[in-house]
């Protein structure tokens, strides 16, 4: 699917640069790292939109990929040249974006409930075993062990659902294989060793990167089998705004959100095989009618390997089931991340400090929900002035760039 893209701005050096800048800001990157390079649009650290001035966002976007530092994933050399240079010039780059454990599925949780990781979900959960909760601790932190969350616990998605907002995770692969898991709601029997762990070559889905399954309030219900679904839906769905959920999240396969390297099916995997999903699914989101009308993208990485991929930021507590939420250290590592909207002027570059409980905030700001988990932690940064640049576009249904230009497949 041959693309082709307008763009403006910031050179893949630059990007560079500001990626090394993660590590140096690890323990509160709330605080300005070096000035970043004049030829992107800056702006100062932490400025927040209030509330009335807030872009009118009606369609958020969340593409996840795997175990990539900021500095592999932007940084000189990167094989993801698609995410690294052209998208990184036609959006907003956020340098200091950190993920808040390891391994995979803590993060994921993370990012839909605000629940922080414990010794289960810190080890992927390779047993899909109930959470046993014996408490609630300081912002609605459940105290206990195991993996699948009782109905008590609630994520975005209950939100949304509870304020007849729709929404819908696509999960690549899920259900190729039926002996493996089904095509909606994917996952397997309580007490069962989780098979999804192995991929295969016809499926390489993998349950402990779809957070929605990790929770009694979703997985009991009949939302479940309607909103968590395979990614081959995902087309149909962008070709109208009615049909276009409101909060979509995305999640490749274990080899195309670079997990593997190389992959079960010979594929290269890592980066290389992340860009080229990019390469696909980003175009068919940014020309979607939704999208063109209200939408942002973001596109992030869960966790960092390598130095660096237990530090933190923004202050980020543990839980009370794991004292450090890193494993060996206080977070996920500096990570990065990419957010595209019309309300985004090409080029922005934000050196503010962000985690994964930032998006969830951000989320539940954009659709006025209460903050979960420590999404409500004080003091917390959510996407403010300093990422959407561009407030004021009301262009609506036209290109990303402020002209119209439009993006064409």
């Amino acid at each position: 699917m041959p693309t082709r893209f307008h763009i403006t701005g910031w050179s893949l050096a630059a990007a560079a640069g500001a990626a090394t800048l993660v590590v140096a800001a690890c323990t509160d990157s709330r605080a300005p790292t070096d000035a970043a390079p004049s030829a992107a649009v800056t702006s100062p650290q932490a400025t927040q939109l209030g509330a009335n001035a807030r872009p009118k966002i009606g369609h958020v976007f969340i593409l996840i990929l795997e175990n990539e530092s900021a500095t592999a994933t932007f940084g000189p050399g990167s094989p993801a040249q698609f995410l690294a240079d052209t998208l990184v010039k036609q959006g907003a780059f956020l340098p200091n974006y950190f993920g808040i454990g390891h391994a995979s599925l803590d993060n994921y949780i993370a990012m839909i409930s605000g629940q922080a990781p414990d010794s289960a979900s810190q080890a992927d959960c390779s047993i899909y075993t109930n959470f046993e909760q014996t408490g609630t601790a300081a912002f609605g932190q459940a105290i206990g062990s195991g993996c699948v969350f009782p109905r008590t616990v609630k994520t975005v998605a209950n939100q949304l659902d509870d304020r007849h907002v729709r929404w819908r995770a696509y999960m690549e692969d899920m259900g190729n294989d039926p002996a493996r898991e089904a095509d909606r709601c994917g996952h397997v029997p309580i007490g069962s060793v989780d098979i999804t762990n192995n991929e295969e070559p016809e499926d390489q889905y993998a349950a402990r990167h779809n957070p929605f399954v990790w929770f009694h309030a979703i997985t009991d219900f009949r939302v479940c089998q309607t909103s968590v679904v395979p990614l081959s839906l995902l087309e149909s769905d962008l070709a109208s705004e009615d049909r276009t959920p409101r909060y979509v999240f995305i999640t490749p396969n274990v080899c195309h959100d670079g997990h593997d390297s190389p992959c079960v099916t010979g594929e290269p995997g890592g980066l290389v095989s992340a860009d080229l999903f990019l390469r696909e699914w980003v175009p068919l989101i940014l020309n979607s009618p939704a999208f063109k009308k209200d939408g942002v993208l973001l596109i992030t990485t869960d966790e960092a390997e390598g130095a660096g991929g237990s530090t933190a930021c923004c202050n980020e507590m543990p839980g009370p089931n794991a004292a450090l939420p890193g494993g060996d250290g206080p977070g996920g590592g500096p990570v990065g991340a990419v957010l595209l909207s019309r309300f985004i002027k090409p080029g922005t570059v934000s050196q503010t400090g962000y985690n994964h409980y930032s998006m969830l905030k951000s989320v539940e700001e954009i659709f006025d929900l209460p903050l979960l988990g420590f999404a409500a932690q004080p003091g917390l940064a959510s996407f403010g002035s300093d990422v959407f640049t561009n407030p004021g576009n009301t262009a609506g249904h036209r290109g990303m760039n402020d002209g119209g230009d439009k993006l064409v497949q």
